[in-house]
């Protein structure tokens, strides 16, 4: 009978994130985890068999994160018209916090680098937007406000600029009022 598995894979995920926090995604190592974890490497290799692997599957992990983030406040918006994009513009408006802003930054190396890693942060994007296209009563002030939604979580996760609450609180007003236009398009 095999050995009964005691190593929490979550645990070796959170041990993974603060290295890759502490000291960036490129010095990254098993054995970096496995020390952080309070385990063996061989215990780290049972489930991730390389950095490669590990990195991608906190990144993955990160995405449903903060899909069920969305999730949870689409469900407090309901199913009504624009639920979607009134879930995403909601989420935004919230900010980013401190842990998930070192994160991004630190995996940021291993994304531009490592194009199979950007994978789950595409298909995720791509869900989101196809959602967004679906319960939109107006598909392309709809898209206009995501894209302005993630344009400014983008410099919060970055730590690009700073808004005060007043103009933050006028610019999530201002995306909101974008789910509703309907832009005409040049034919040309």
């Amino acid at each position: 009978m095999g050995r009964t598995r005691t190593i929490d894979r979550d645990a070796v995920l959170d041990a993974a994130q603060r290295v890759v926090t502490r000291d960036g995604a490129a010095r990254l190592t098993l054995d970096a985890v496995a020390t952080e974890a309070g385990i063996s490497k061989a215990s780290v290799l049972y489930d991730y068999k390389t950095k490669h692997e590990l990195i991608r599957a906190v990144i993955a992990r990160r995405v449903c994160e903060e899909e069920s983030v969305f999730r949870a406040m689409r469900e407090k918006i309901g199913d009504g018209p624009d639920c979607a994009i009134q879930a995403r513009v909601s989420t935004v408006a919230a900010g980013v916090a401190d842990e998930d802003r070192a994160v991004a930054i630190s995996l940021c190396a291993a994304l531009a680098q490592e194009a199979d890693l950007r994978q789950p942060i595409r298909e995720s994007y791509s869900a989101r937007i196809d959602e967004i296209r679906r319960t939109a009563t107006s598909p392309r002030g709809a898209l206009l406000a995501f894209l302005a939604a993630e344009g400014l979580k983008t410099l919060d996760y970055f730590d690009l600029h700073t808004w005060t609450k007043d103009e933050r609180r006028r610019l999530i007003s201002d995306i909101e009022w974008l789910i509703g236009q309907d832009p005409q398009t040049d034919p040309d």
